[in-house]
């Protein structure tokens, strides 16, 4: 799509996307806003802290790689699991 838009057009998506933002990370937003009212509606607020939209938005972190112990500790579980299932064919 963007080989065949012009330099303009872009130029005026990205000032669209400034005034009025959307994409999957502001509809988890408005989600968060919904979650967070109906949430803060039924709590005492005597006894609770109101909850704020980002408590309710996802949060996307890679995952940390495995060590190599972990992979290998795998490996050998999986290798076990095959010499099981295999046992007795041949």
């Amino acid at each position: 799509m963007l080989a065949s838009m012009q330099s303009r057009e872009f130029t005026e998506w990205m000032a669209y996307f400034k005034l009025e933002p959307f994409g999957e990370e502001r509809a988890d937003l408005r989600a968060g806003i919904i979650a967070s009212a109906t949430v803060n509606m039924q709590m005492d607020p005597q006894k609770s802290t109101p909850t704020k939209p980002q408590d309710f938005m996802p949060k996307f972190e890679p995952d940390p790689l495995p060590s190599k112990e972990d992979i290998a500790a795998s490996w050998d579980t999986y290798l076990s699991a095959l010499a099981k299932a295999t046992e007795g064919r041949a």
